[in-house]
């Protein structure tokens, strides 16, 4: 649960905020101050906890302050940019900037990045980064250039964007000195545009959160040690919390990490015109509490152990918050407090920060409080769980969305000998969890765990089981494509699902349709002419004397044409239709379930055999376009097994007569192309001993044969 505490104003001095408001809020040395840089020419450092400012330092006038002032922890002085090329650095007891140390550096200065028990680092706008040390003891060094003249830096994470819409995320390792340049793919919502960033991160993976102009807020996940460092390398973004700000917020919008569960947003909600500051719960997907700012902002938030601080009006405004530890109890404000005022709580993480010589028993609901916090060293008193087991806790009992993520992050993890284990135990976890909880149904987790193609049906019987109840199409599809041994009552069953399922819910579902090509010069019907005469037993009355067939041929040539090119089912139902076709299977065990299909089913997949049939007679090679698709002896196998199966009830079918009659055309132009292959068959064995003898002689000789 989390909670918006009173706020308070910290200066009532209106400061030179710009027209995209202050430059920035950093922390100082002590915990309690923090610098605060305006757009102008002046730096003040305040004291929270008093309210009122210790210290203020301004440039000359003429100059102008063009990057937030920053504390160097390791020698608790003040560092600062001006005029874009010139740092300065001082401490408490200095009075006069134009005094202080002054250092002008070669290439335009975009951040200084200060973070406790590190050097600091400094950002050039070209993207190249600096350890503070080595830039003084050579302020003209060359700098490089890392991202190009149209890209522009975005966010303090190294975000750039450039003029064309694309987005590129650069992670650089200081340690190993390795730059990867990551390209974030924006996903269907291709004209959104990032509004805000923020990152939080873990000792696998950079987690990138980010706000559109849609109002949503997206994650990137980025991996700390790439495979390939020297790539540039894709990024896919997946929904994190949908419609949390208006999309037409007059002051922009901020957004921030406050711990692992709770994200802070700064903006106008979809159901209110004024601007309200919102703490989420991205675990559970939950809205915790919020707080109107009804004079405005400068859609500018920052984060400093538990204050937020923003533009208010024209006032620096500090909001302190608390965040308690996740649960979903807690998260639908149904958490109950049942524990003894009295009783004393061991702590499940140990705070570095707490001053030596308070024990456990000095501890107060004050203290407690820090026990989530970013840039806080956290130890958990438990041993480490591997990523594996982790994995399977989560499974059972955390939401879906929470499922989904923690999937994707331990797939992108390297391959331990175990992850063959692992991945079938977690698709067992989670159908266990299907069956116990119908509601339950983690579609994407389950496709992402069959793509890593580890699974087989005898490992997870029960994944195919449970797609067909829920009639899951892509997932069947998928498992026809990746399993190499589905028993043939499983095909049948998925035939059957393929085939009856309609139109309108097909359209709705996302199959691969790879195997399929173009079909839009065809008619997508599936409902053939219905006969306008009467018939009786599959015969008119005036054909009853009809012993051969090639009059019922001649007789209708438009109809043949019309049906040769159109396609009796939708291009989706024909990608299912292609993965049964592709399936591995066993004649005498697959003809008993084929029965049991209903025959309008059985005509209608004939119907779309013949059209592949058709459509591979166009082509020389007798294939048909597609990256995988059928080929003809799928085909003619499919098709005389429908036959065998069937014949006796499709026969009796007045609306498979036509179908049938085309059949029997197709074999008996089979059996007259073998004919004439047998007839030639003839001529090239002699051909083939008159080569012999002529190799026999050694002799060379020009020979005319004629065959006709």
């Amino acid at each position: 649960m989390a909670a918006l505490e009173e706020e308070f104003t910290l200066s009532s001095v209106v400061l030179s905020a710009g027209p995209e408001g202050l430059l920035g809020v950093e922390q100082s040395d002590k915990t309690d101050q923090f610098l605060v840089t305006d757009s102008g020419r002046t730096v003040i450092l305040y004291k929270v906890s008093d309210q009122k400012p210790l210290g203020s330092w301004s440039v000359k006038q003429g100059q102008i302050i063009t990057c937030p002032a920053v504390c160097n922890f390791q020698t608790r002085e003040y560092i600062v940019v001006h005029d874009n090329k010139v740092l300065r650095i001082w401490n408490n007891e200095d009075v006069n900037l134009d005094k202080v140390f002054k250092a002008t550096l070669s290439a335009e200065v975009y951040r200084i990045l200060s973070v406790q028990g590190t050097e600091p680092l400094v950002l050039f706008k070209e993207g190249a980064v600096r350890g503070l040390e080595a830039l003084l003891a050579d302020p003209q060094q060359k700098i490089e250039t890392v991202i190009s003249d149209e890209e522009v830096i975005n966010e303090i994470m190294v975000c750039v964007k450039t003029s064309h819409g694309n987005y590129f995320a650069y992670v650089q390792m200081f340690n190993s000195r390795i730059l990867t340049k990551y390209t974030l793919l924006l996903g269907q919502d291709e004209n959104s545009v990032i509004e805000s960033f923020t990152a939080s991160v873990d000792r696998k993976f950079i987690s990138l959160m980010s706000l559109s102009s849609d109002g949503c807020i997206y994650e990137t996940l980025i991996p700390i040690r790439p495979t390939d460092p020297e790539k540039n390398q894709t990024l896919v973004r997946s929904l994190l919390l949908k419609a949390v700000v208006s999309g037409n917020t007059r002051n922009g919008v901020a957004l921030t990490a406050l711990d692992q569960d709770h994200i802070a947003v700064l903006g106008s909600p979809q159901a209110a015109s004024k601007e309200c500051l919102s703490v989420w719960n991205i675990k559970f997907q939950t809205l915790q509490t919020s707080k109107e700012l009804p004079q405005g902002t400068s859609g500018q938030l920052w984060y400093y152990g538990e204050n937020l601080f923003m533009l208010h009006g024209k006032s620096l405004t500090v909001i302190p918050y608390k965040c308690e530890v996740s649960s979903l109890a807690g998260a639908l404000g149904k958490l109950k407090h049942g524990q003894d005022p009295g009783t004393h709580v061991m702590p499940r993480f140990v705070n570095w920060e707490t001053p030596q010589g308070c024990g456990l028993g000095f501890q107060n609901s004050e203290q407690s409080r820090r026990i989530l916090r970013r840039r806080k060293i956290e130890v958990s008193l438990q041993p480490e769980v591997p990523p594996s087991k982790q994995l399977l806790s989560t499974i059972m009992e955390d939401s879906e969305k929470h499922i989904e993520v923690e999937v994707r992050k331990f797939l992108a993890l390297k391959q331990t000998p175990d992850f063959h284990t692992v991945i079938g135990d977690t698709v067992t976890g989670l159908l266990e969890r299907c069956k116990a909880e119908p509601s339950f149904y983690p579609r994407n987790c389950l496709v992402q765990l069959i793509q890593t193609h580890v699974l087989s049906y005898s490992l997870c019987p029960d994944l195919m089981e449970i797609a067909l109840i829920k009639k899951d199409v892509q997932l069947l599809q998928l498992c026809l494509q990746q399993f190499p041994d589905i028993p043939e009552s499983v095909t049948c069953a998925c035939l059957k699902i393929f085939l009856s399922i309609g139109d309108d819910s097909l359209q709705e579902t996302d199959v691969s349709m790879e195997s399929v090509f173009d079909y839009s010069n065809s008619v997508h019907d599936e409902k053939m002419e219905e006969q306008t005469e009467i018939l009786q037993n599959g015969f008119s009355p005036e054909e009853d004397k009809c012993s051969n067939c090639d009059q019922e041929l001649n007789k209708k040539p438009q109809d043949e044409t019309k049906e040769s090119t159109s396609c009796p089912v939708v291009p989706k139902r024909a990608a299912l239709l292609n993965a049964i076709l592709h399936s591995a299977y066993s004649e005498t065990f697959l003809l008993p379930h084929l029965k049991d299909i209903p025959a309008q089913h059985i005509t209608l997949f004939l119907k779309y055999l013949y059209f592949l049939y058709l459509k591979c007679s166009e082509n020389a090679t007798m294939t048909l376009p597609g990256i995988h698709p059928p080929t003809l002896n799928q085909i003619m196998d499919w098709i005389c097994l429908l036959l065998d199966a069937n014949f006796t009830v499709v026969v009796m079918m007045p609306e498979a007569k036509r179908l049938l009659i085309n059949l029997y055309k197709l074999v008996k132009s089979q059996i007259s192309v073998y004919s004439e292959l047998n007839k030639i068959e003839v001529s090239f064995r002699e051909l083939q001993k008159l080569n012999q003898e002529k190799n026999n002689r050694g002799l060379y000789s020009i020979e005319v044969l004629e065959l006709f």
